[in-house]
């Protein structure tokens, strides 16, 4: 909830009175509960949370389309195919990411990368379209799965020009970088799901209809950096893919929209410290990621100057001299590291250069704008749940993740 309230005040318009709705405040209907199966307490991981919202199964932290048992269950996605849909998968991450794979795949563990991007293709007879990112999964020494789909019908695009010029009425695979698509704030289009989603409904479209999952899934990942520059850009990519949908819906009105989170990340809060404010003003002028901020820090000197035309807002110079004796505390960050039990260690990003730079990067930016994190990894609140169209005022109050996957699967035909 607090990534869609500090949505409002980042895209509010500070010179009128009245703070703007945004996109989610004019489709908001209910809430979801996010918690995992039993065994795995109250606080969810992605492939548990997108197996719930996938096939109404509550599983283990780490189960991709599996019950606790590590049995397959069906998803929503094979389930409309089986009906005659068309389906699609639009995401921003790498395609065989968690969510996405819990769509499409079965396995024991989301790492396993390798096994599940075999599996989309195993099961390449129930997508029709998927795009994001993942060229390191399809593209690999043992095998070109790329090829292998194409063998098997799909026409394959590299990069989003190509969008524009896909044939109609065929299938479609779209990978556009190794991992995860580049940060919004630093992509070549700032509202990449959007304008990849509106050429993937094109394809979709038929008079069966089509099921599609959409996922803006880098709002996690800057959640666990603790990263409100790329966190707001992240939901501005998904504002903007969400009031296309909008506009889809009024010409189209036998769609339904569904929206919600598998979780929440970061234990953000807007303010801190005991502060009464918060002061997005300074992340709607950024025009990179801290991450690539840093990345160029790394490697040249580092002077208020340069760090403040990065950041487009000033810093001073005793935040400059932090970051120098920042950059000098690898050795020191290494040494810690190296001595925590493997347990431990095994639990942590190794520290690089890079890395330490980018903390503190962000740690400027949350004390200019007064933001608060208590965690890098998940937390167990209730999400909110948004619809729009066809049958919305089922997803109305109160959801199990679970229910979101029951009343879809309903509204298939399923009983």
């Amino acid at each position: 909830p607090a990534y869609t309230s500090a949505y409002r005040y980042f895209h509010d318009n500070p010179d009128t009175e009245a703070v703007e709705q945004t996109v989610f405040d004019r489709h908001l209907v209910g809430s979801s509960s996010t918690y995992p199966a039993r065994v795995s307490g109250y606080v969810t991981d992605s492939a548990a949370a997108a197996t719930a919202l996938a096939t109404a199964t509550k599983s283990y932290n780490g189960a991709i389309g599996v019950d606790v048992d590590k049995k397959p269950v069906e998803s929503v996605l094979v389930w409309a195919k089986k009906q005659g849909k068309k389906t699609g998968m639009v995401v921003t991450s790498q395609i065989n990411h968690a969510t996405p794979a819990s769509y499409l795949a079965h396995n024991e563990s989301r790492h396993n990368y390798d096994e599940i991007a075999d599996s989309f293709l195993a099961s390449h007879h129930n997508i029709d379209v998927l795009l994001g990112g993942g060229w390191q999964y399809f593209i690999r020494q043992d095998k070109n799965l790329v090829e292998e789909f194409q063998a098997n019908g799909f026409n394959y695009i590299d990069n989003y020009g190509q969008l524009a010029q896909l044939p109609s009425n065929e299938k479609v695979l779209g990978l556009f970088a190794d991992k995860g698509l580049p940060w919004a704030l630093d992509d070549s289009n700032k509202h990449r799901l959007s304008a990849m989603v509106a050429p993937a409904i094109a394809q979709l479209e038929n008079k069966n209809g089509f099921f599609m999952l959409i996922e803006a899934s880098q709002v996690d990942w800057a959640g666990h950096s603790n990263d409100i520059a790329a966190a707001m850009a992240e939901m501005d990519d998904l504002a903007k893919t969400l009031e296309y949908l909008e506009g889809y819906v009024e010409k189209n009105p036998n769609t339904l929209v569904v929206l919600t989170a598998d979780h929440s990340t970061g234990g953000f809060t807007i303010g801190q410290g005991g502060k009464y404010l918060w002061q997005p003003d300074v992340l709607r002028s950024m025009t990179m990621s801290p991450n690539t901020i840093a990345e160029k820090l790394a490697g040249q000197k580092i002077t208020s100057t340069n760090v403040s035309e990065m950041l487009n807002f000033k810093i001073s110079e005793v935040e400059a001299s932090e970051l120098i004796a920042t950059k000098k505390s690898l050795p020191e960050a290494l040494i810690t590291f190296n001595n925590l039990p493997k347990a431990e260690q095994e639990k942590m990003n190794k520290p690089t250069v890079q890395r330490l730079l980018r903390q503190h990067i962000n740690r400027i930016i949350d004390q200019r704008t007064v933001t608060g994190w208590t965690t890098f990894g998940h937390t167990g609140v209730d999400v909110p749940v948004f619809a729009m169209g066809k049958q919305k005022e089922l997803f109305e109050g109160l959801n199990d993740n679970t229910d979101i996957a029951k009343k879809i699967f309903k509204l298939l035909g399923k009983q």
